[in-house]
């Protein structure tokens, strides 16, 4: 019986079949021919076919073995950091607040930011969900805010409103100055230089913020709310508001399972819509219900936008939340980019109350200095060159400098805001700056950032004995 050795082994019946197979080719000049160039082919294909095996075996060792060496040290890291005692880690929280104030005195602050909506904890305050291709993302690790676990006992602190307290009005209404003035009603007023000048001191005054109205018989001058939608705005004690126009963005409904009873009973959530806005929504299958509510959001739908520019019209609902709802004591801003991921009234614990704070402002996260964020608005052409230089040769020749005057050579201290989430307490000097800095956004440039630290600045030095209690933290997208 005929053997063949394979891999070591004895197999019978396979030479004879094999030798009969191979006879049969070697009885043509044409078969051997074949049966050699077979035999060649075949020796060089396992030759390849070993060396690439071998490459690729190494190669996923090496993988492997990286990939490992990451997890190990990952884990490493992790069984560190939870091993800090939870007083110790909170210190070192609270030792990362940027805390502006008119004594100058700076400290720092993380709020967590993150890109995908998931939230382990409700120490998370807000999602950006917005889109960014890989080149352009941001690499940021996130740190926890200490919020409070729980509104339970929640009570606002008797020493909150410590703060400085004068009477402001508004003007509701300009006339034609004379009758062969070519007079147009303007959403922001006509405000004079002296006007804008003196309305920056904190005193007992009437001045412009927006919502003017022209002469008897002229149109709105625009952004008109339904008598329905304002009465429920006129009943918010603490405001919660956001805003789409132009169709520009996606609804984001707040996070209902973590907003307490409370919140859900006693606090306004508003999105700010218009109509082109609302269709598009409605297209996509996201209709208020018939109480007007998407989710957590009681749609306002606005009509007769007051600028084309969306993002001016935008400043509106963001700047004037004290006149959009009068009566409400609190307002928390964010951006429709935004998804609130955190109790409302834990946000104005930690951000405000616990801060001693009446404005608080989401730091930029890149630039730490006005004068970069007008370079890198010319550098991606974010406004017409022209007009930021305007704004800022006015800005300079009234007192906005390029270094801190009293460290020369030391740039601005960083008074440039991300801008997209803004807690505020409807205190005198909130709603002052508020103002001032809406009216800035009318009167130049609708880059907000560029006007905020000229704005702040101003109004501390021509109040030196009111302070304003500006709170000022970092933001990890």
């Amino acid at each position: 019986m005929a053997l063949h050795r394979t891999n070591g082994e004895l197999f019978t019946e396979r030479r004879s079949i094999d030798d009969a197979v191979f006879n049969s080719f070697e009885k043509s000049d044409h078969g051997s021919r074949v049966l050699r160039r077979g035999r060649k082919f075949g020796r060089i294909t396992k030759h390849k076919l070993s060396r690439w095996i071998f490459l690729l075996t190494a190669l996923l060792s090496i993988l492997l073995t990286v990939y490992g060496l990451k997890m190990f040290f990952q884990a490493k890291m992790e069984s560190k950091f939870s091993t800090i005692p939870h007083s110790i880690q909170e210190e070192r929280n609270l030792q990362e607040n940027i805390v502006v104030s008119d004594d100058g005195k700076t400290s720092k602050e993380n709020i967590v930011v993150s890109d995908d909506g998931k939230t382990s904890k409700e120490n998370i305050v807000v999602s950006d969900d917005g889109k960014m291709s890989k080149g352009k993302r941001r690499k940021h690790f996130p740190c926890e805010v200490g919020l409070l676990e729980s509104v339970d006992g929640l009570v606002e602190p008797k020493n909150y409103t410590n703060f400085t307290w004068f009477s402001l009005e508004y003007v509701d209404r300009e006339d034609r100055t004379s009758k062969i003035d070519l007079f147009e009603p303007r959403f922001g007023g006509h405000q004079t230089l002296e006007e804008r000048e003196t309305s920056f001191y904190a005193k007992n005054q009437t001045l412009h913020c927006g919502f003017v109205k022209g002469p008897p018989g002229h149109p709105s001058t625009g952004f008109d709310i339904n008598e329905k939608d304002k009465a429920y705005m006129y009943r918010c004690k603490v405001a919660v508001s956001s805003c789409i126009f132009g169709s520009s963005d996606f609804l984001r409904r707040p996070t209902s399972r973590l907003m307490s009873q409370y919140s859900k009973d006693n606090v306004c959530f508003v999105m700010f819509l218009d109509d082109q806005t609302l269709s598009k929504l409605s297209s996509e299958g996201s209709s208020p219900d018939e109480k007007g509510y998407i989710g957590l959001w009681k749609i306002v739908v606005v009509k007769n936008l007051p600028y084309e520019d969306m993002r001016r019209t935008g400043k509106v609902p963001k700047f004037l939340s004290h006149r959009l709802f009068p009566n409400s004591r609190y307002s928390i801003w964010l951006d429709s980019k935004m998804r609130l991921n955190s109790d409302p009234m834990l946000i104005i614990e930690y951000f405000l109350w616990r801060r001693k704070a009446e404005y608080a402002i989401s730091n930029h996260y890149d630039r730490h200095n006005v004068w970069e964020e007008v370079l890198q608005n010319k550098r991606l052409n974010k406004y017409n060159h022209t007009a930021i230089d305007e704004q800022f040769n006015f800005y300079q020749s009234d007192g906005l400098p390029k270094v801190d005057p009293s460290k020369p050579n030391d740039p601005l201290p960083s008074y440039v805001p991300e801008g997209s989430f803004i807690i505020r307490a409807h205190t005198p000097m909130s709603n002052l700056f508020s103002c001032l800095w809406f009216n800035e956004v009318d009167r130049f440039t609708s880059r907000d950032q560029l006007s905020f630290a000229y704005t702040y600045l101003k109004l501390r030095r021509m109040n030196p004995e009111r302070p304003f209690q500006l709170y000022m933290f970092k933001v990890n997208f």
